[in-house]
């Protein structure tokens, strides 16, 4: 049977019926019914923000972390305008987030009211699907469409547009399972003849490597195993974006490393050397592909996706499979398995051994701390090395940090890594990491930042101190604005431009300000004690680690450049190199 209840009291109802435990928002004027609703109930937790960009980041960061649907509630106006950004990062992350925004009342809505915006048409472009709930009665379906669109298929973020009057009026609430979401239902299943295509090609490659991206994440922990079983079962090298990191253990004896523009010298390599290269789950983009006429040139290219969009969009592939990619290697597992396990036993053994050849120029390798001053490589190996066996989560901030850290650090379970990929958003980090620690309390959650990106979301501060969340940021500081600052060296005759700030604050007073403890060093003697202090504190800490000014971060594809062709830094010396390609150091 229906009830008949306020429109505010069916959005708590419809989230507590959606498994919803904690929303992450600020209110206004147009969301006061709903708040008013969540002060009247005690299922659900509510995470007051500093800003709303931050609280649609820390809603996926829970998401991320979890494999649940984060949800981000926000006012009108303003409020829905600053949670573009946020949005537009889980569309393009393919993070499932549902953001409740508040309007103005439906007789107001085109006047130019207080605080008024044109919610949906802003958000048309960055949501997976939004809607403006006029009628009251329509209200609960909704919602129940936007966790079913959030969460199936491709996942990604949806807006619900709710005017304040709907919230106040009284309607019938609909419950989960009588809500038509069946007009929206993902090909899961991949047809039997793409299968066994994949399983040919399996059989007969030479050179192959998986290609591994965000979905096989985005796909479930089920995914991850089979992926695990049958990199193992078929001895296949496997690489992986920079969003399907821990989709396949580090300490994995086929682990290739993250591929791309800062990918890995034997990742490149072997992506552009294969004759056989599956991609599961990731979308080609231009940060791993460089360029396109040039990517993985003499290979058969196989793509897995449950996006149909997104098959020979960006590269054209000898065989398309859509599906989920937990459904598809399933099968592909038990059809490979069924024609007896066959892998081109005779040719394998060569291609390992090249991989090992191209292993062994240890790109990773760098010069150690010199003149007192610590390297921002050796800070994060000392990170890993203290803290690699705890029940840990990372988020990063974006730019140089972030690529050291997906370098560096070692993962060995998904949703242990929360990252802002395709967008590049600065000041993600922080309240990704506040979201993560909100949804495991009793886990180790450490931001990796850069002090610019860091001080664009730092009134979050405010939110860890309020809640006694014990997130850890630890900031790689060179004053600069690392990334830019590399490019204007290798690609802009050394014209720094605006690349850093000469009024930088003392993040320890800054810490201390907000009632956060506050944590220096600069010495490479001094970092492991310091390590140790930030994570046997416990509260929140602002770990400020002074690091080389200018250090760049390598291996780099220099853009428009192949895969074979990679900025080396001081890791290797042109004689150590015995490659086709063309490797400027």
């Amino acid at each position: 049977m229906t009830r008949q209840m306020t429109g505010a009291e069916m959005v708590v109802q419809a989230l507590t019926d959606q498994g919803v435990d904690t929303v992450f928002g600020y209110p206004g004027g147009a969301v006061l019914p709903i708040y008013d609703a969540i002060f009247q109930q005690n299922g659900i937790r509510h995470v007051l923000v500093r800003h709303e960009q931050g609280a649609v980041h820390a809603a996926e960061g829970y998401a991320r972390s979890t494999g649940k649907p984060g949800v981000a509630l926000v006012t009108s106006g303003p409020g829905a305008t600053n949670a573009v950004t946020g949005l537009t990062d889980a569309l393009l992350d393919s993070i499932p987030i549902v953001v409740l925004t508040g309007q103005v009342p439906t007789f107001m809505i085109g006047t130019d009211g207080f605080q008024e915006a044109d919610t949906i048409g802003i958000t048309r472009p960055c949501t997976k699907h939004n809607w403006l709930v006029k009628d009251t009665d329509k209200l609960a379906e909704t919602l129940h469409q936007a966790f079913h669109i959030a969460t199936n298929g491709r996942p990604g973020p949806v807006l619900v547009d709710i005017p304040k009057d709907v919230q106040f009026a009284t309607g019938a609430y609909t419950p989960d399972n009588q809500a038509r979401t069946s007009r929206y239902q993902p090909r899961l299943k991949a047809d039997l003849s793409e299968i066994n295509a994949l399983v040919d090609l399996i059989e007969q490659a030479e050179r192959p490597v998986f290609y591994t991206g965000g979905g096989v994440i985005n796909s479930g922990p089920a995914a991850s195993q089979l992926l695990r079983e049958l990199v193992d079962a078929t001895g296949f090298p496997v690489t992986s974006t920079l969003m399907g990191l821990g989709a396949y253990p580090a300490s994995g004896k086929n682990w290739l490393g993250m591929l791309g523009m800062h990918g890995l010298y034997e990742a490149n390599m072997a992506m552009h050397d294969c004759d056989l290269m599956i991609n599961i789950g990731a979308r080609f983009d231009d940060r791993i592909t460089g360029r396109l006429q040039d990517f993985s040139p003499n290979s058969k290219k196989v793509h897995i996706d449950i996006d149909p969009s997104s098959l020979n969009k960006v590269i054209r592939v000898d065989l398309p499979v859509i599906g989920d990619v937990g459904h598809v290697l399933e099968d592909v597992l038990k059809i490979w398995k069924s024609r007896g396990r066959k892998t081109r036993t005779d040719a394998l053994p060569k291609w390992q051994a090249q991989i090992e050849e191209w292993r062994a120029i240890d790109c990773l390798k760098v010069k150690a701390n010199e003149n007192g001053v610590i390297r921002p490589q050796y800070a994060l190996q000392r990170l890993e090395a203290l803290t690699k066996d705890m029940d840990r989560y990372i988020t990063t901030e974006v730019g140089q940090h972030q690529m050291w850290a997906a370098q560096y650090l070692g993962f060995e379970s998904p949703n242990r890594w929360m990252t802002s990929g395709g967008l590049g958003t600065m000041g993600y980090g922080f309240p990704a990491s506040i979201g993560v620690q909100m949804a495991h309390p009793d886990s180790l959650v450490i931001n990796v930042a850069g002090e610019a990106s860091w001080l664009m979301n730092m009134q979050e501060l405010g939110t860890a101190m309020q809640y006694r969340l014990p997130v850890k940021q630890f900031i790689l500081n060179n004053e600069r604005l690392g990334m830019v600052r590399q490019w204007q060296q290798l690609l802009h005759g050394e014209r720094y431009s605006q690349s850093w700030s000469e009024a930088l604050p003392d993040f320890v007073k800054l810490a201390e300000a907000f009632g956060a403890k506050g944590i220096l060093v600069s010495d490479p003697a001094d970092l492991d004690d310091a390590i140790m202090e930030m994570l046997n504190h416990d509260g929140p800490v602002l770990f400020d680690c002074l690091v080389e000014k200018h250090e760049n971060c390598f291996p780099m594809i220099p853009s428009g450049k192949p895969h074979n062709e990679m900025l080396l830094g001081d890791a290797s010396t042109k004689d150590a190199i015995k490659t086709d390609g063309a490797v400027l150091v």
